[in-house]
């Protein structure tokens, strides 16, 4: 879970819980139950915040498992002129990207909760 990633990379960087809380801009009961998975929804840019502190990926926190496309080409096609229409360009990608897998990320974690 992501409050297990977080806690495994702040210890390994040497950073103390308050510390972390204080660069990220948070509290420290609020980063603490995200550590301790209490917490297990935290918005994109909780993330985004405590990932750039801990200087790693977003990536890296939110365990996204990529899966085969079952898109057609034409498919792609019509996505991306859709994506020309409302103005994104190619160099916008990247950070579309990252709030793209983090929905995909809350979206596997509700799958996951209907399972049980």
């Amino acid at each position: 879970m992501i409050g297990d990633k977080i806690h495994k990379i702040r210890k390994k960087k040497g950073l103390t819980l308050s510390e972390l809380a204080e660069r990220a801009n948070m509290s420290k009961s609020y980063l603490s139950n995200i550590e301790r998975n209490l917490n297990d929804n935290p918005s994109i840019q909780v993330v985004e915040r405590i990932a750039a502190v801990l200087n790693v990926d977003l990536h890296t926190l939110i365990e996204i498992k990529h899966e085969p496309s079952h898109f057609l080409e034409s498919e792609w096609l019509h996505f991306v002129n859709e994506l020309k229409k409302l103005g994104i360009r190619k160099e916008q990608l990247r950070e579309y990207k990252a709030i793209i897998e983090f929905i995909k990320w809350q979206n596997e974690k509700v799958k996951n909760r209907n399972n049980w």
